[in-house]
């Protein structure tokens, strides 16, 4: 199902639902002015009408259902690090483990999402700031969650510390690193759509409270298919280089 499709489905399915219940709005005002030109005072008749329409309603949702068929049913979709595919320039994005290059530890915090990235909603938009939702796909989780474990698992990979914790951990750490999720959205402006990632990483001492290095670290990547399918393959992909050079920016500034 195309973006276009995915997002108008809902608003067709609210159409077919007012078409549905006409004809039990055209019975209601039939009754009513029939209560009416038999002298029956207005508040009578509105009460009636009242009550007429609350049984008709429940009779037509139970018999018909107030929610989407389950041709409508909503498709979950992930993220991952693409490790098994090649990043957003083509090259092996497999990274080797080896022995830790420093004896640091790091605990990583939960991610922050900006407003709007708070959800399981999935963003595209057509124009510059106009921002839509896809109806019948949503993330199986909210991004931040998504991303919490792939952050950690690529910073054990990258063997930069000689521990790496997510949060929330009792354990002692000499680093702690803060990351804040900025954008996340398909963006249709351009064929092939792509998706563009930004996620805001800060570098914190425990010790001292002392930011070590802030920076934004960006993304973008090419959507194989004009869908939500192919959003959540682009967003592996930006995932991934993300990622990458998150690992650059760890080492750069703990070997300062």
């Amino acid at each position: 199902m195309s973006y276009h499709e995915d997002s108008e489905a809902m608003r067709r399915i609210g159409m077919r639902r007012a078409r549905a219940h006409s004809p039990l709005l055209r019975l209601l005002t039939r009754h009513t002015a029939a209560l009416r030109a038999r002298g029956a005072s207005r508040v009578l008749a509105l009460g009636l009408l009242l009550v007429l329409a609350v049984g008709l309603l429940l009779v037509s949702g139970c018999s018909t259902g107030l929610w989407p068929k389950p041709g409508a049913t909503v498709k979950l979709l992930s993220i991952d690090d693409a490790s098994d595919r090649p990043d957003v320039n083509g090259a092996s994005t497999a990274t080797p483990t080896s022995a830790p290059s420093s004896a640091l530890t790091l605990l990583v915090m939960p991610p922050r999402a900006a407003p709007g990235l708070d959800s399981r909603d999935i963003a595209w938009l057509r124009r510059p700031r106009e921002i839509e939702f896809y109806a019948l796909h949503q993330w199986a989780d909210t991004p931040g969650h998504l991303l919490a474990p792939l952050i950690v698992r690529s910073l054990q990979r990258a063997a930069l510390f000689r521990a790496v914790v997510s949060a929330p951990s009792a354990a002692a750490t000499d680093l702690r690193l803060e990351t804040e999720l900025l954008t996340l959205q398909q963006d249709f402006s351009d064929s092939p759509s792509r998706v563009h990632l930004r996620l805001r990483a800060t570098l914190v001492d425990t010790a001292t409270r002392r930011v070590l290095v802030t920076q934004d670290l960006d993304a973008i990547a090419l959507a194989p298919t004009e869908d939500a399918e192919g959003g959540a393959a682009a967003a592996s992909l930006a995932t991934r280089e993300v990622l990458r050079r998150l690992d650059v920016l760890c080492a750069q500034a703990i070997a300062r």
